[in-house]
């Protein structure tokens, strides 16, 4: 395999597949992408490990499993569980720059060197040591003369005892709706890729892995690109604000809730379950869901005047042939699709992301590798090409001789697990019954969905089957070549129980290899 001097791994947060003009987004102002998808390997189907923060970002610096890591969310990465820069020749200076969400975001760790931080919320909890600490990013902002608005990461109610640490009583954070109504300067996309552009001059004569980790195009949607598009133009698919009948049942009582004001009505209440993504947009008209919609998709923008940082600095100091860039996202986000937004689902819109390595030694044509492949795979396949020694023990196998070979992934099997919901997102909701917290906002779930949640799925694609199974809810199974917007649940149908058995049989049996105790 030949060698390449450094790695860039870039990442965003709730970006799905289709927002970019190599997945067929021929509309989306993405020029920085567009160029270096256009010198990458662009793979057709890319999935996450599980979709939700914590679980899907241990997958990508661990190569292992979230069961095997940190399996729900904001669970974090332990000691034991090595990062790709743990891997590492001692040669390389290292760095992450962003969203960490694997523990305590203000302390450098794993073997990452250099920290630029940006996370407050999570300060409040006790896997914390020490005083409370506000974020680099934090205080450029108030060096910018900006006042924050939130005791929120103070407010979280109805935790499970011993979850929050004690913090001053004047601690305040700058709120995600808050930081959403800043201009583009000011933005996490364009501190970060400033800040990334820095590391890279000041390093750039030495070996380096550097990880660029932003909050956009995350909700609330909302931001400086807000009239990019127009929401009564915007390409929608046959599955926007239709309600999944026949798929799973938390499927269904998702798209009850979030649509709740456009089928009654503003009048009518969403209950506070939609995390934000209400606050700055008329739910209750298809218009409104139109431009939620297009908000998202400006807020991509963003996250692409970062990646045009990062390459202009690496070219600038001479290095951009000299180094492998990745660029993927954590997870997807529904964006009204199947009648729901968020994440948290087996849905290609949640659990399929954009994934393109440029790997200047290998080949700078845009090279398509086709079928399927998962973040798991992510760290061995970047220590090839760095060309250092994959370690044993990880779950993922490298996919760079496949990239060499320009071969293709169209038998790879790809598997997604989904393990509930994270010890800080359960609680108990005003009227006493089960309900998921998400810093102090009311939450995102009934009653219903809190317990639906709890439910352990599993997942299997291979070739163009979708097998998603779960012990207590309805099973589905898609075939994304024929119906690539999942509308067509096949797991029932008479004609398709040879397919159900095999890749059930396969997922049990990649239980098994894995360690995975999840019934199911």
């Amino acid at each position: 395999m030949t060698k390449h001097k450094n790695l860039v791994f870039i990442f965003s947060d709730q970006q799905r597949y289709d927002t970019m003009a190599c997945y067929g987004n021929d509309w989306i102002k993405t020029p920085n992408l567009n160029a270096l998808s256009e010198e990458s390997f662009v793979f057709e189907r890319a999935y996450v490990s599980q979709p939700v923060c914590t679980p899907a970002r241990a997958t990508i610096v661990t190569g292992l499993y979230p069961h095997n890591s940190s399996p729900m969310n904001v669970i974090p990465l332990t000691a034991e569980h090595k990062s790709i820069a743990e891997y590492l020749p001692d040669r390389y200076t290292t760095g992450w720059y962003g969203k960490w969400h694997l523990g305590n975001d203000q302390k450098a760790q794993h073997g990452f060197e250099h920290w630029l931080t940006y996370e407050d919320d999570y300060s409040a909890f006790v896997d914390m040591e020490g005083e409370p600490l506000k974020s680099d990013y934090h205080n450029y902002l108030v060096a910018k003369g900006y006042e924050p608005d939130s005791y929120r990461a103070q407010t979280l109610q109805n935790v499970p005892p011993g979850v929050l640490r004690d913090i001053p009583d004047n601690w305040k954070v700058f709120s995600n709706e808050q930081r959403s109504t800043f201009p583009a300067e000011d933005k996490m996309a364009h501190f970060l890729g400033r800040g990334a552009a820095e590391f890279i001059r000041e390093h750039g004569d030495e070996p380096f892995v550097l990880y660029v980790s932003t909050f956009e195009p995350h909700s609330p949607f909302n931001g400086p690109y807000n009239d990019l598009y127009d929401p009564a133009s915007l390409p929608t698919g046959p599955a926007f604000l239709k309600k999944p009948e026949g798929g799973a049942l938390i499927s269904r009582l998702r798209a009850d809730v979030h649509l709740q004001m456009l089928e009654n009505g503003p009048s009518s209440s969403h209950g506070g379950h939609l995390d934000g993504d209400a606050d700055f947009n008329d739910i209750s008209s298809e218009y409104g869901w139109r431009q939620l919609r297009a908000r998202y998709f400006a807020n991509v923008t963003l996250v692409d005047d970062m990646v045009g940082m990062i390459t202009d600095a690496l070219k600038e100091q001479g290095i951009f042939d000299d180094t492998v860039i990745a660029f993927t996202s954590e997870h997807g986000e529904m964006v009204g699709d199947h009648g729901f937004t968020q994440k948290m689902s087996m849905y290609e819109e949640s659990s399929r992301v954009p994934l393109i390595i440029r790997a200047p030694a290998i080949s700078t044509d845009r090279t398509v590798i086709g079928g399927n492949v998962g973040h798991v795979d992510l760290v061995p396949t970047l220590l090839d090409l760095l060309g250092c020694d994959v370690p044993e023990g990880v779950d993922g196998k490298s996919v760079a001789k496949v990239m060499e070979d320009k071969g293709n992934l169209r038998n790879n099997e790809v598997y997604i697990e989904w393990n509930g919901i994270g010890w800080i997102e359960t609680g108990i909701s005003e009227d006493g019954s089960l309900g998921v917290i998400v810093q102090g906002k009311g939450g995102i779930g009934t009653p219903e969905m809190g317990t639906m949640y709890q439910a352990p799925w599993r997942t299997i694609v291979q070739n163009d089957w979708k097998l998603n199974l779960c012990a207590t809810d309805q099973c589905e199974l898609y075939n994304l070549r024929e119906d690539p917007h999942e509308m067509n649940n096949l797991y029932d149908h008479p004609d398709h129980q040879d397919i159900v058995r095999l890749l059930s049989t396969k997922i049990r049996a990649w239980q098994f290899r894995t360690r995975d105790s999840a019934r199911i």
